[in-house]
């Protein structure tokens, strides 16, 4: 498991976690990142993995880590609320917008459910136990506190999670209830996701009431659910990447994805009670 980070969270917002070639560290982050990261050595804003200020003269190995804040881009503020659907000592279950990222990654970072519900609610610690697309509207788990953080993330990779999504499609005889198992591979620097040759790793089972469809999947890879659709000819309303990839402007918030996660069902794996929590939206909204 990996190591606390050696800086709190700020604003919201945890340290970057930044692993070294190796040599005189500000020389490195001057190479790779501009003057601005060299300048946070000489303010004594970089640490090292146990705390110690990196200085103008740091050297550490190849493979080791610094942390630091990072600088925040510029981003388009996503105008929908975080609803709150159920919070304890434990957990808390967030009603995630469309549009809204769960946790920081490239352009988007305080413009996150993780970072916003941090910032709202005064819980440093929290959390994801699992990720929805950005895309995704619906229900989503966090954790309030490290020591049990464990305990939930587990409980989502091994699938013991019961999941049930609704999306609006185009009405089509797909011989439902039907069961969807293909190969899917999300490569890094591409959008979509695609199906290939070879042993399934992804399975949905569908069913339909009109251009109302009702989504169980029993696996979770990326965009599982949209590129499933997309293959039986159903893609999905509103889906700006598949079958194909759609140029949105980043404050274009007109077109949501028509894909709702409605419910999750599970064994609580600290109280040793079933929970199961209900989004409160609707496919009409954001």
């Amino acid at each position: 498991m990996r190591r606390a980070a050696p800086l709190p969270v700020r604003d919201g917002l945890g340290p970057a976690r930044l692993r070294l070639r190796g040599g005189v560290v500000r020389d490195e982050l001057a190479d790779r990142f501009g003057a601005q990261a060299a300048a946070k050595v000489s303010a004594g804003e970089v640490v090292c993995a146990d705390g110690t200020p990196v200085t103008e003269t740091t050297v550490l190995a190849p493979g080791a880590c610094v942390y630091l804040y990072r600088e925040l881009p510029d981003e388009v503020p996503v105008p929908f609320e975080i609803r709150i659907l159920h919070r304890d000592d434990n957990i808390v279950v967030a009603d995630k917008p469309h549009f809204l990222a769960t946790m920081p990654r490239g352009s988007h970072v305080a413009q996150t459910a993780l970072v916003r519900l941090r910032r709202e609610l005064d819980l440093p610690e929290l959390s994801p136990a699992h990720r929805l697309d950005r895309l995704t509207a619906g229900v989503l788990v966090f954790t309030t506190r490290r020591e049990v953080r464990g305990a939930y993330q587990t409980l989502f990779a091994r699938g013991e999670v019961d999941k049930t999504y609704l999306a609006h499609a185009p009405e089509a005889d797909i011989g439902c209830p039907i069961t969807v198992r293909s190969r899917i591979v999300k490569r890094r620097g591409c959008l979509q996701a695609t199906e290939e040759p070879g042993e399934p790793n992804a399975e949905t089972r569908i069913e339909r009431d009109g251009a109302l469809y009702r989504l169980t999947p029993r696996t979770g890879r990326t965009h599982q659910l949209r590129v499933h659709m997309a293959s039986l000819g159903v893609p999905i309303t509103g889906d700006p990447l598949y079958p194909e990839i759609l140029d949105v402007a980043p404050n274009d918030f007109s077109t949501p994805l028509r894909l709702l996660a409605h419910s999750l069902e599970f064994d609580d794996p600290v109280t040793r009670r079933r929970r199961r929590f209900v989004s409160s939206r609707t496919l009409t909204e954001n």
